[in-house]
């Protein structure tokens, strides 16, 4: 095998030149899933290469018995004929940069090098292992479409597609990162999308210099938007539903599919749009309101309602008398704090064991632990009745709202208000909520807009149609 740099400029009309070429930048006789086909075409020898598992074997097998039908010689003058007028399939190219041509066929892209050919022809026959566009299980809606995005990019465009048949739907593909090469989509409507915003977008993902997108799409978010990791607040919104990334697209967001991911990303997004929920949009527009002014109001109890009875508990001759049972004379063996701390990292304990519990068991835990986490630990004298209480209002309020990141932004806030409340009773609670304020109006979008629009700063008639569902 002869001697090849990396950065080869072309084939060559050698067939043996090409295919010693190939096979040491794919390492193919090191990989066993490199499959190399050689088979001969009018008098000319030829091979194919795919890779197992990601080829549709059906489909090859009918294209490589038109090849061995083949008899005019006038088609194999040159590839980009041939490609034209004899290869019996819908999505074919010619390619003749070797680095491209690996990439395309680790990809799952068939090659065929024939003899006297200086390009490879390039038939885009892959199919990927994917399940079923089923309902995900953690963005369910009680009307509405019950399909949801799947770890194939193909499957999910076509899905946004199916919902938006308008020609100014655009979608740019990237191959993003050094080894894996993973494949990015962008979606946007050309006539709606802020184009400023979508160069940066596009110029960003152009540029990102990573080894691989391991953790997929917050690899890529972490890539292009490094800064200000230290604001909880989510920036970016995550939707498994097509009908919901659709919706977004329409109204002029952009939205970006990464391959091996079952989730779109939506920006830009302010506070409002990360607490929508597409059942806001399947009921009437009362209940539609009704269910999102609830969304609001439980948000904010859950990240003040055991900070306030902290308050309440250190300073009883403030609490007014309607309101004088939740003051508790008992004696705490711990103190409040350390109660309330401890049933946080508790409940994130028991979240993460049933991540890993196997399905069948998930049930008995959650039932085992929520017995010990009340009858027990109270007789014990571990926590008050009243810490478990509004613990479980906390933990169930936390699934009201659709976005995984907010509940933990909520969390880290609420315990903040907790430390500083405990230490500098009510200034520090005061200064909790002077931190938790900067923090909201610091924070912008990706497009470098308000996180509070249209709050902040205000419009009257987007306020309103962000806080009640109209028509």
């Amino acid at each position: 095998m002869g001697d090849f740099s990396m950065t080869e400029k072309g084939l060559k009309n050698e067939l043996n030149y090409n295919l010693e070429l190939i096979d040491k930048k794919l390492r193919a006789d090191e990989s066993f899933d490199i499959i190399r086909r050689d088979i001969v075409i009018c008098k000319k020898r030829a091979r194919i290469y795919s890779v197992d598992g990601l080829v549709k074997d059906t489909v090859m097998g009918k294209i490589m018995t038109f090849f061995y039908s083949v008899t005019d010689e006038d088609s194999l003058k040159d590839a980009d004929t041939f490609a034209e007028n004899c290869v019996p399939y819908i999505e074919v190219n010619t390619e003749d940069n070797p680095e491209t041509i690996c990439i395309n066929i680790l990809s799952g892209i068939s090659a065929l090098f024939i003899e006297g050919f200086d390009k490879a022809i390039m038939m885009d026959t892959r199919t990927y292992p994917q399940r079923q566009t089923s309902e995900p299980d953690d963005d369910k809606v009680v009307r509405g479409s019950k399909d949801g995005f799947v770890e194939t990019i193909i499957s999910n465009v076509a899905l946004i597609r199916r919902r938006i048949r308008d020609v100014n739907f655009t979608v740019k593909p990237f191959s993003v990162s050094r080894s894996s090469k993973s494949d990015v989509a962008v979606c946007y409507m050309e006539d709606k999308v802020d184009h400023k915003l979508l160069s940066a977008i596009i110029e960003r993902i152009e540029n990102v210099r990573v080894d691989s997108l391991a953790m997929n799409q917050q690899s890529l978010i972490e890539a292009i938007y490094p800064k200000k990791w230290f604001n909880p607040f989510p920036k970016i919104k995550y939707t498994e539903r097509p009908d919901s990334a659709a919706a977004n697209a329409m109204k002029g967001n952009i939205i970006i599919l990464v391959d091996n991911s079952p989730s779109a990303l939506v920006l830009p997004t302010s506070i409002f749009d990360i607490t929508e929920e597409p059942d806001d949009y399947y009921f009437p527009p009362v209940t539609g309101t009704y269910l999102r002014l609830s969304r609001f109001l439980i948000i904010l109890a859950s990240l003040f309602i055991t900070p306030l009875w902290l308050l309440a508990q250190q300073n009883p001759e403030y609490v007014p008398d309607f309101l004088g049972f939740v003051v508790t004379t008992e004696n705490f063996n711990i103190p409040i704090l350390f109660q309330l701390l401890i049933l946080e990292i508790a409940i994130d304990g028991l979240r993460l064991a049933a991540l890993n519990t196997p399905s069948s068991l998930s049930g008995t835990l959650g039932i085992i632990g929520a017995i010990t986490l009340s009858e027990f630990t109270i007789d014990v004298g571990w926590f008050s009745t009243e810490a478990m209480l509004y613990m479980a209002f906390v933990t169930i309020a936390s699934f009201s709202q659709p976005s995984y990141e907010l509940g933990y932004c909520i969390k880290f806030m609420r315990v903040l208000l907790l430390i500083l409340t405990t230490i500098f009773n009510l200034w520090g609670f005061l200064a909790g909520l002077i931190i938790i304020a900067v923090l909201l109006l610091t924070n912008k979008t990706v497009s470098g807009k308000s996180y509070l629009y249209p709050l902040i700063p205000f419009n009257g008639k987007a306020f309103i149609n962000k806080v009640l569902r109209l028509r």
